[in-house]
């Protein structure tokens, strides 16, 4: 054991006590006694220690044992080195930095917004989403029967990529997606919906939610119109007016988007958003002769056409309506698809149809935001089409759907009779009604909670409420005697 007493502090002395005996290196038993001698208060901030070589001959140790010793020291912060001066202790050190000191209040002082203006356009609007229901029986849009999507098989195919595809570990090349999985997608619409597109049109994205935030971030700058459908989507005009497009709403008739009306409006507009094949919320199905009509409009005006074809597979009454897509001459249309509604919303896998001369920059834009869509469920999803699982799956849950469907059409025929008007019955897996009382919306859903029934109003898709007594029901996810049960009782809390 050593021991050193310092004369170079007068006052009071450094005792040094080094064990040759334990298992700790000198240099770290030296390294933590000058360290707490530091923090003791024992060595003072700007004090000189010992030389290297004055400090090993009291301790009768090497000299490279102080010289790693106080090179340890001087990368934490508690030591410097002085060239030609000496080594002293740091006049701030480290453990000083650690405690928290208590922040004055700023007062009399402006702080600056930090948020750019998309950010605070964004921060205006009022909600992004419509608030999920935790009820009993919820009839909340959009939620397909997920308990009978065949979870086994789709397993089969992620584990045998998970074992046999080591790339998918790496980064993938193509922003744009899956090349094989945008084939077999571009040979579906052909086939199911009249799409003319080829592979490399195809573009790959999260649902299709992205898919509307990269076109408002590409073909919208600030003050551009775009109409949209009203009543509409909350989440496509969210995205129109976080990019500060100038919204103008179209009134849905029987018959789809009102298209007359559209032609009577003075502005210039960019775009025109609709869902012809199942108008959301209304569920209308825009008629062939609405079509052609605004087909001719977005050629005349050179405008694009975004069609959102989110859940056209479900038609209950007759065949799936050919998309807008097909029927374009003009290179006007650009087509989103989501498999959320399909298969289940955790999938996270929608895609853009786009005209040839917008591949590029949707490819780049693609990249810029996330690079690529997970691989692994790309793998999967491609095999699940090309086996034949996808259209299979499909055909079952219509029929299923359609039982629903029925179910909440003879419910409301029962409880409610010529108190309910029902709209767009014929497809999709949601419905509108309008229910018939004085009761304004936010009482109706109030009194549906407290009875454990999640309703939701549809007057947040109006861009200018004006309709009162109006309510979406989706029915996807619940059975037939849940759907029985629910409007039984809604009528009973209404009477």
């Amino acid at each position: 054991m050593f021991f050193y007493t310092s004369p170079l502090y007068r006052d009071m002395d450094l005792a040094i006590y080094l064990n040759r005996t334990s298992a700790i290196p000198l240099y770290q038993q030296l390294t933590a006694k000058i360290r707490n001698a530091v923090l003791e208060g024992r060595l003072k901030p700007k004090q000189k220690l010992p030389s290297s070589r004055s400090l090993a001959k009291s301790l009768t140790i090497s000299r490279s044992t102080v010289t790693l010793c106080y090179e340890q020291l001087e990368s934490e912060g508690y030591l410097i080195t002085k060239m030609g001066s000496g080594t002293y202790v740091c006049h701030q050190i480290p453990d000083q930095w650690l405690k928290s000191q208590p922040i004055e209040p700023v007062t009399n002082k402006a702080i600056a917004n930090p948020l750019s203006n998309f950010a605070q356009n964004l921060n205006a609007i009022n909600r992004l989403s419509i608030a999920e229901p935790d009820l009993e029986i919820s009839f909340r849009y959009g939620n397909p029967a997920h308990k009978y999507f065949p979870i086994h098989e789709w397993r089969k195919l992620m584990t045998r990529h998970c074992q046999n595809s080591p790339e998918l570990l790496n980064y993938f090349a193509d922003a744009a997606g899956y090349f094989p999985l945008r084939q077999e997608i571009a040979n579906y619409l052909g086939r199911s919906r009249a799409v003319h597109c080829t592979p490399e049109q195809v573009i790959i994205t999260n649902g299709s939610q992205q898919a509307l935030d990269l076109i408002a971030r590409l073909l919208l700058d600030p003050g551009n119109w775009i109409a949209v459908e009203e009543p509409g989507y909350l989440g496509a005009r969210c995205c129109f007016q976080g990019q500060f497009a100038q919204i103008q709403p179209i009134k849905v008739n029987s018959v789809g988007l009102d298209v007359e009306e559209l032609n009577n409006c003075q502005q210039d507009f960019k775009l025109v958003y609709v869902t012809p094949s199942h108008q959301f919320p209304t569920g209308v199905t825009m008629s062939l002769s609405q079509r052609i009509a605004l087909l001719q409009w977005a050629e005349k005006t050179n405008t694009f056409i975004i069609e959102d074809d989110y859940d056209s597979e479900y038609r209950y009454r007759s065949q799936p309506i050919p998309a807008l897509q097909g029927m374009d001459r003009a290179g006007s249309v650009i087509y989103i698809g989501t498999f959320s509604k399909i298969l289940f919303p955790s999938l996270r896998i929608g895609y853009l149809v786009v005209p040839v001369n917008l591949i590029p920059i949707f490819s780049k834009a693609k990249w810029l935001c996330d690079r690529f869509c997970p691989i692994l469920e790309q793998y999967a999803l491609t095999d699940w089409i090309r086996l034949g699982h996808f259209e299979r799956h499909i055909r079952r849950m219509r029929q299923l759907y359609n039982l629903r469907r029925q179910a909440l059409i003879t419910a409301f025929d029962q409880y409610f009779g010529d108190r309910v008007t029902i709209l767009g019955e014929n497809a999709g897996i949601h419905l509108m009604a309008k229910i018939n009382t004085a009761l304004p919306d936010q009482a109706i859903t109030e009194i549906a909670a407290a009875a454990g029934i999640g309703l939701i109003s549809a007057r947040g898709y109006y861009l200018q409420p004006q309709h009162q007594g109006e309510f979406v029901f989706g029915y996807g996810q619940l059975e037939i005697a849940e759907i029985n049960r629910g409007i039984f009782k809604l009528s009973q809390i209404l009477n």
